[in-house]
């Protein structure tokens, strides 16, 4: 469907949209149901599938938190699960964009964000590299951070052995796997490709794991660990990757040198929001944007939900609040139009 058969669908007049919402995670997810039952018109622009963040998580992943927490526009999320993995939040996700019947454009990337008169233009593009022009008197982003991993910077981060994105250990039995880093996904990566039959060695940048690795994996990392069915070598840092091994460089100066078929890299993620700096948005030291109670940024009529604010606090927000934002944004916008129409009469 093309821009002009989006526009005669739902209506709209001058091609104007109340809201544009740029990402279809599920905070984008919870700011439509909401604008939809708002009386606002809106599109949803993501440059991947539908909750493609989720998508791109490893292949048998467990949320940490329960499937209430995870729900939006009061659709339940029935699992057989505790907890639901990552097969039952892309069938939830997906059936509820399905039943609630979203305006979403999927493979449409948001390359530009201007000022306008009325509001704000985006510029789009296209899976197949053609360019269409988008105009909102709002827009909400809600683009997340896991499509942008933080680049270690070294020799050989490039190449073909090397993931910032972990899937399942299949293909790596037998073979030597170096995972770097020590958080929740470094730590579900190491003990996944271990049970595969990998020969797994992680390289840690601290003196120990980190603090904030979920309940439940941690003492079994530790165990494997002390045991020595996984390798750790702590208070170091890969220097660089070469198709049959690392270097590591350890914290006395000294250099080892660990055979190595395939490098995960599992340093971390911050939002990228690139499209967005022809706005000049404020930021906080710690690179959190300013936000008001209703997630509005410094930019009039601009609104970010979710962790795409919070690059100094990505492990604070989470699906569970950052849909709690989406509502109080479309809310706010809804009272914004309201008294703008007002205004006008």
């Amino acid at each position: 469907m093309n821009l002009n058969d989006t526009l005669s669908q739902h209506g709209l007049q001058n091609g104007l949209f109340d809201v544009a919402i740029v990402g279809a995670g599920p905070v984008g997810l919870a700011a439509a149901i909401a604008c939809k039952r708002a009386g606002l018109s809106y599109v949803v622009l993501d440059k991947g599938c539908v909750v493609n963040a989720i998508f791109d998580y490893p292949t048998y992943m467990t949320f940490f938190t329960t499937a209430p927490e995870l729900e939006i526009g009061n659709h339940p999320m029935v699992t057989g699960h505790d907890k639901p993995d990552r097969k039952d939040a892309l069938m939830y996700y997906r059936l509820v964009a399905q039943r609630e019947q979203l305006n979403i454009r999927q493979y449409s990337e948001v390359t530009r964000l201007h000022a306008a008169p009325a509001g704000f233009t985006l510029e789009v593009e296209g899976e197949g590299g053609e360019m269409d022009v988008v105009e909102a008197r709002r827009v909400i982003v809600a683009t997340g951070y896991y499509d942008n991993p933080l680049h270690l910077g070294i020799p050989g981060e490039d190449a073909e052995n090397v993931s910032h994105y972990y899937t399942e250990g299949h293909p790596f039995w037998r073979l030597n796997v170096t995972v770097i880093g020590a958080g929740n996904s470094a730590a579900d990566a190491a003990l996944d490709l271990w049970r595969s039959g990998a020969k797994v060695t992680m390289v840690v940048r601290a003196s120990e794991l980190k603090s904030t690795i979920k309940y439940w994996v941690r003492p079994d990392l530790e165990n494997r660990i002390k045991e020595g069915s996984i390798k750790a070598v702590f208070e170091s840092q890969v220097a660089e990757i070469h198709p049959e091994y690392v270097l590591v460089q350890h914290r006395d100066g000294t250099v080892e040198k660990l055979p190595t078929h395939f490098t995960f890299a599992l340093t971390g993620y911050r939002p990228k929001l690139d499209f967005l700096e022809d706005l000049d948005l404020v930021t906080q030291p710690d690179q959190c944007l300013v936000l008001s109670e209703a997630h509005e940024s410094s930019v009039l009529g601009l609104f970010v939900a979710g962790s795409a604010g919070y690059a100094g606090k990505t492990n604070q927000v989470f699906i569970e609040n950052g849909r709690i934002h989406a509502e109080q944004a479309v809310a706010e916008i809804a009272r914004q139009l309201q008294e703008r129409e007002a205004a006008l009469v």
